[in-house]
This record gives C-alpha cells, structure tokens and sequence, in this order.
C-alpha cells in the first residue's frame, strides 16, 4: 500500500479529520490523525475508528502493520507547543 491511499481512506471515514501517514516498506506505516470526532474518546476508541476506516486492507494483508497516534485539535496544538 501506499501511505496516501492510506491517508485518503482515513480522511474519507472519519469526519473533519487530517491524517499524515508515513512509511515507505509497503506493509509498516505510522499514522497521526487529528480530528474533533476524538473528543470525550478513549485510546482505544480512537484506535478502532481509524482501523475501521482501512476495510479490510489489514485482514486482506495489504497492511501489515499502522502505528496510531490519536489526537483531538487541542491535544494536537499542545503536542505541536
């Protein structure tokens, strides 16, 4: 897979949301999704909304492997300082 198909399949299922996906091996990626949909959510929440957004491109084996790193805006602009 490509880490923009990747990126296109998450901002296309989870509203509001923008996503940087990196990794270059085909199968391991990580991922940094923003979005307020995140809100009042827990890690695991989070975790399922942006692996339910893939299909079953990791079931299929297509993606072996995606780091998540879950944030709501305000988390994010603090995490940026």
């Amino acid at each position: 897979m490509d880490p923009n198909e990747i990126k296109a399949m998450i901002e296309a299922g989870i509203p509001n949301c923008e996503a940087q996906v990196m990794g270059d091996d085909g199968s391991h990626f990580d991922a940094i999704v923003v979005s307020p949909e995140f809100e009042g959510k827990s890690m695991l929440q989070e975790q399922r909304m942006v692996y339910g957004t893939l299909g079953d491109s990791i079931t299929s084996g297509r993606l072996h492997a995606l780091s998540i790193k879950a944030y709501t805006p305000a988390e994010w602009a603090a995490k940026k300082g």
